[in-house]
């Protein structure tokens, strides 16, 4: 009997599901370790920060993805290194072995040169953040119809978001129908005309990856719902009360929301030389440089290109379709077979501003309004995993868009900053 070839793979995000969902059926075993024993859908994040889900509507547990598959394994613990020449793991739960490791540890927030303060910055980059933004603008709304006469009531209010990408703009479109449809029948009595909503971009234009259309239109859907946007705008510091700019310009606020920017999340012992801007180098196989059995996908990957330079783009469709021909190519490996190069099909890209307002890149078609507005939310449904996600997030929106009765303002955990 020969024993079955042991691939391990690091991240349940879209890559690392991706790949293990290809292996259904194979001669091979798997073992998917992640810190969390769920999938949550990122993409969605700003609508558990805003209230329009709850968490269980874009999260799934693993094993139960992974119920009908009899070659596959799971382990929830943290993984501190990788050893490339004896093929192990050092993991939370002790050493594991493997003949195949795939990295698939995706991204974690970039804050640039503000890392001293991120403390006192609010983020979205998991369904704690998400609950924590939550909870500290309702927290506010609260403190702000306590204190009505204080002058420190604007800072209170006010919402500040830096980054002008996806993330930036929905989440900006999001709170901007919160303050115009849900904030005065939940909050009666509070007056919220001093409540104001910044957008910094420190470039010239909004989705700097889309379509001119794409930027300019978002653009437009965000100042129609009262945002005010700030394009070439570069913020220098925080002090946990003041945003100040680059023109020296400032914005006195106690929330400040920061998506503007995302970096690789790799992990120790892989040579000096595989790390780059926080990201693994790799082949057009998906292998790590200058090892033989390690492979990294999605996110914290890059293979920088005379069309990439900079590697490819940080998008769930580039995790996925990486994991499916990875799969392949390991299959082919295992097999003494040649491996085959991996290429990007883009699909195209969207985004959603708000109700019936979204904007939709396609390789050969760019449209904006209502039918993007549709496209996007039957797109990210259908991405969910699990029937009852897919069915709670429609009737959930349904019952959004006919009652204009968006978040549920819940505060279940309070949340202070550090």
């Amino acid at each position: 009997m020969t024993k079955k070839p042991k691939i391990v793979i690091i991240g349940a995000g879209f890559g690392g599901l991706s790949i293990a969902k290809s292996f259904k059926h194979k001669n091979v075993d798997i073992l998917l370790i992640d810190q969390n024993n769920y999938h949550n859908f990122q993409p969605l994040m700003y609508q558990i920060a805003t209230g329009g889900l709850e968490p269980d509507s874009i999260a799934y547990p693993i094993r139960r993805i992974f119920r009908n598959y009899k070659n596959f394994k799971f382990r929830m613990a943290k993984v501190n290194a990788v050893d490339s020449i004896n093929k192990t793991i050092d993991t939370s739960i002790g050493q594991i072995e493997f003949d195949y490791l795939i990295i698939a540890t995706g991204s974690d927030t970039n804050y640039f040169n503000f890392e001293s303060v991120k403390d006192s910055l609010l983020t979205l980059k998991s369904i704690p953040d998400a609950l924590n933004l939550r909870s500290f603008i309702f927290q506010n709304l609260e403190k702000a119809l306590v204190n009505q006469q204080d002058a420190s009531n604007h800072k209170i209010l006010n919402i500040a978001i830096v980054g002008g990408g996806p993330a930036g703009i929905e989440l900006a479109g999001a709170i901007a129908e919160m303050k115009r449809f849900v904030i005065p029948k939940d909050f009666p009595d509070l007056d919220i005309s001093n409540m104001k909503i910044n957008l910094y971009e420190a470039s010239p234009k909004l989705l700097s990856v889309m379509s001119e259309q794409a930027s300019l239109k978002s653009l437009e859907y965000l100042k129609a719902l009262g945002v005010n946007v700030h394009l070439n705008a570069r913020v220098t510091s925080y002090d946990g009360a003041r945003l100040t700019l680059g023109d020296n310009t400032s914005f006195n606020t106690d929330t400040v929301i920061w998506t503007a920017g995302v970096k690789g999340n790799p992990i120790q012992g892989l040579p000096e030389e595989a790390i780059v801007s926080h990201r693994i180098v790799i082949n057009e196989y998906n292998q790590v440089l200058n090892t033989k059995s390690i492979f990294a996908i999605g996110d914290v990957a890059s293979h920088a290109t005379d069309k990439s330079p900079k590697g490819l783009p940080m998008l769930a469709p580039v995790a996925q379709q990486q994991g499916k021909h990875l799969a392949k190519n390991i299959i082919n490996l295992i097999a003494k077979k040649p491996l085959q190069p991996f290429i990007y099909n883009d699909k195209g890209s969207m985004a959603t501003i708000g109700r019936r307002k979204a904007v939709v890149d396609l390789p050969k078609w760019k449209f904006q309004g209502t039918f993007a507005w549709l496209v996007w939310m039957f797109i990210h449904i259908m991405s969910l995993v699990g029937f009852r996600n897919k069915a709670v997030a429609f009737l959930d929106w349904m019952s959004n868009y006919f009652t204009y009765d968006r978040p549920l303002g819940l505060i279940i955990r309070p949340y202070r900053k550090k």
